[in-house]
């Protein structure tokens, strides 16, 4: 058979553009659905586990957000960049708040406008360079907890914390790259 005629070979398996379609459907399956209002919950019997798991997330987005306060309280200058990723923060504090039973959810808001106050025991370094990397050294380590949280986390709570973990991992991401 003449070689014109053949088919050309093809690697076995997905090709790279399908799995790269793949992947960012689901991100953006992710990111819309993870981030949506899920109030109702509740009131549907959301277990205990999924409660706690949306405060201690709550919680440690707030104590993220009050690290961005420190540093832009000891660093102004740095407002430009860190304003939009510290914005970004907020939100996803308040998503996870948004999943509370009413009673506590008033108090949590509460709790997270106290922990976003910059501290005056946080420390910060006095070297802004230095100061944006513990940011994203922080961003980094709770992305990568929010990562082995999902093994255990009901569905909802799963896609809000890839989600969430995403967008942490993109923050260590900018906050390095910039000093670049």
């Amino acid at each position: 058979m003449p070689s014109y005629l053949t088919a050309p070979r093809s690697r076995p398996g997905p090709r790279r553009r399908s799995l790269l379609a793949g992947a960012a459907g689901v991100a953006s399956a992710a990111l819309l659905t993870g981030c949506t209002d899920s109030a109702g919950s509740d009131a549907d019997g959301r277990s205990s586990a999924a409660r706690r798991l949306r405060a201690r997330a709550a919680e440690e987005s707030a104590e993220l957000l009050g690290r961005y306060d420190a540093v832009l309280a000891a660093h102004p200058s740095l407002a430009g960049r860190l304003a939009p990723l510290r914005a970004e923060v907020k939100k996803h504090a308040e998503a996870f708040e948004d999943g509370r039973a009413p009673a506590t959810a008033s108090a949590s808001a509460a709790g997270s406008r106290a922990a976003s106050k910059p501290s005056p025991a946080r420390s910060v370094a006095s070297d802004p360079k230095k100061a944006v990397g513990d940011l994203a050294k922080a961003e980094r380590e709770l992305a990568d907890r929010r990562g082995a949280a999902l093994v255990d986390a009901p569905a909802a709570e799963a896609r809000l914390l890839a989600s969430v973990a995403a967008a942490g991992a993109a923050h260590a991401y900018l906050l390095t790259e910039g000093d670049k």
